[in-house]
């Protein structure tokens, strides 16, 4: 039964509320823990008991860490990194230009500079080399190092390790592993095929932080000291949440005490990051997602690839001033690109229909850098797993989102080993592929066969879950920072969403481009009023239906904020979804 009668609202969504089973939780967690009723509805969501709550609001690295050496190839891997330290070889980092990559890399060359080591960083560029590793870059690397540490790549790269001739490589990856790993010193991946899974929601920097761990405890077995690993969960929390890893388990704790230490500012690059994004609270789980993220991304995407881990490594505040007013600057020219790309792709994918299993779009000339984005446009608008791919002399360069319950990595990975890809792979929710454009469309065929296997054209327009409704006189500061101590959330742990019901508009305004500002209330003269900002109104139809309401009421959907301005907090809702009242 939907929420409020809403089996449509503008965006297409039923909107469903919190199960009977839910709200049953909600009450034995209200009489059993004396917490809020709100912070209670939100933990019977996400399953959790009273016998574990307070573990749960207060998570914590030290109970939450595994043990490093879990991970196959880790002791191998932490023992052949400190012999490089110890005997001051030469080390190379070979990184994925995203943010996941840049965090890894950074994590390493601050650890090694903290140590009186200097390593070489080297980021592919995404056009002319492409992600991960390739023979060329590695030979020449290999000519002049020892060791050769590739980050958030290298568990599908057997032809480039190999052609490290002389060099010693270690893989820390968290990409999709296939039957046989490359010829490397170590591959520490939790995504590899002999591994049990239980860590798969890491990301690389996750990976690389916990190879730290294990070359600490190394270390102090040696009766030395290495650098304080806790100062560095800035960089971890960053990329758990820009690479859209699920905020589950020890996820929890890296973000959480990540964003405390961000918090101090102590890493000039964020910091520098942060003032040129205009960001004027403490930092939250969605600034990582939306305001630094996108920029560090945006070296990797269209400009300079190395520039997000420099920015995110360097000591020297006028560099980082410097690297983070050119990631700003690249950032805007990103959104340039996407927008023209995306209505095309849009357009595109419409005519062949968002019922199919696969929703897909290519096109000449569209920039490698921003088929990643528009993929993630298109899958928001049609929920299907959905693929865009820009074509250059021929060869397409291509990216893809999946939606949840529907793995992309390993079908792409699968039409690689088939012959109908030049390579792929990736995770379950987003994966890359290089594909020739005479056999797309027999790739695309197959994909969306492999797709239909595992019900990808099964599902409707996604559903809005609901955790209740509010007044806007319920709307509060304090409301919005219990809710808060049941984050971080983001991918795999939603913030509540809750309903305002039969609202009257009493403000409207576009914000840039596709933005919107509203403020709204009862009715009720000069009862109290809530202000809202929905993100990309304008993209779709909430914009002109809010902006031109002609007084129409509604129902309003989405999350609460809470915004900073010179020293005085209010609330604001972040607006989602929007039903005629």
């Amino acid at each position: 039964m939907s929420f409020l009668g809403v089996d449509a609202s503008l965006t297409g969504r039923k909107w469903v509320g919190p199960s009977v089973e839910s709200e049953r939780a909600t009450q034995v967690l209200l009489q059993q823990t004396e917490l809020p009723q709100a912070l209670c509805q939100v933990l019977a969501r996400r399953g959790v008991g009273a016998a574990v709550a307070k573990q749960f609001l207060s998570p914590s690295l030290r109970e939450l860490l595994p043990d490093p050496r879990s991970l196959r190839d880790m002791e191998k891997a932490a023992t052949r990194f400190l012999a490089a330290v110890k005997s001051r070889q030469r080390i190379a980092v070979f990184a994925d230009y995203d943010v996941d990559g840049g965090s890894s890399a950074a994590l390493l060359l601050v650890w090694l500079r903290d140590m009186g080591c200097q390593a070489t960083l080297y980021v592919p560029d995404r056009i002319d080399e492409g992600y991960g590793p390739n023979e060329e870059a590695m030979a020449a690397l290999a000519a002049k190092h020892d060791l050769i540490i590739c980050v958030d790549c290298g568990t599908l790269s057997h032809g480039p390790i190999a052609a490290a001739v002389g060099a010693d490589v270690i893989v820390l990856d968290h990409h999709l592993g296939g039957e046989n790993l490359p010829d490397a010193v170590a591959v520490v991946n939790p995504n590899r095929q002999d591994e049990d899974g239980a860590l798969a929601h890491l990301c690389a920097a996750a990976v690389v932080f916990l190879m730290l761990v294990e070359a600490g405890r190394q270390l102090r077995e040696a009766g030395t000291k290495g650098p304080d690993l806790m100062s560095m969960l800035d960089l971890v929390a960053l990329a758990t949440v820009a690479d859209v890893a699920p905020l589950i388990g020890v996820n929890r704790a890296f973000v959480r005490q990540g964003l405390r230490v961000m918090a101090r500012r102590d890493r000039v690059g964020l910091a520098a990051l942060s003032d040129i994004a205009r960001m004027d609270t403490a930092p939250a789980a969605y600034h990582l997602g939306f305001l630094l993220g996108p920029r560090i991304n945006a070296g990797g995407r269209i400009g300079q690839a190395d520039l997000g881990a420099r920015l995110l490594s360097t000591n020297d505040p006028h560099e980082a001033a410097a690297l983070a007013e050119r990631l700003d600057t690249l950032n805007t020219e990103r959104r340039d690109v996407e927008n023209a790309v995306r209505a095309v792709a849009l357009d595109q994918a419409e005519a062949r229909g968002f019922d199919a299993p696969l929703v897909w779009a290519s096109g000449a000339g569209w920039h490698p850098g921003v088929v990643g984005i528009v993929a993630s446009r298109l899958k928001e608008a049609s929920n299907r797993p959905s693929i865009v791919i820009g074509f250059e002399d021929g060869i397409g360069k291509g990216s893809g989102r999946s939606v949840s319950g529907i793995d992309l990595g390993a079908p792409i990975q699968r039409l690689a080993a088939e012959g109908l890809l030049i390579k792929g792979g990736g995770h379950k929710l987003a994966a890359g592929l290089t594909v020739a454009e005479d056999k797309l469309d027999a790739a695309m065929a197959r994909l969306a066969e492999l797709l239909e296997k595992q019900g990808a054209h099964l599902a409707g327009a996604a559903d809005l879950r609901l955790d209740g409704m509010l007044m806007p006189t319920a709307a509060t500061v304090e409301l919005a920072e219990q809710i808060e101590q049941a984050g971080p959330f983001g991918a795999g742990a939603p913030a509540p969403r809750y309903v305002f019901a039969d609202m009257q508009i009493r403000f409207a305004k576009r914000v840039g481009e596709s933005h919107l500002k509203i403020s709204f209330g009862d009715g009720g003269g000069a009862g109290t009023k809530l202000d809202a900002i929905a993100f990309g109104a304008f993209d779709g139809p909430l914009g002109p239906a809010l902006e031109n309401h002609g007084g129409a009421r509604f129902h309003l959907a989405g999350r609460l904020d809470i915004n900073s301005w010179r020293g005085r907090q209010t609330v604001q809702l972040r607006l989602e979804d929007v039903a005629p009242a």
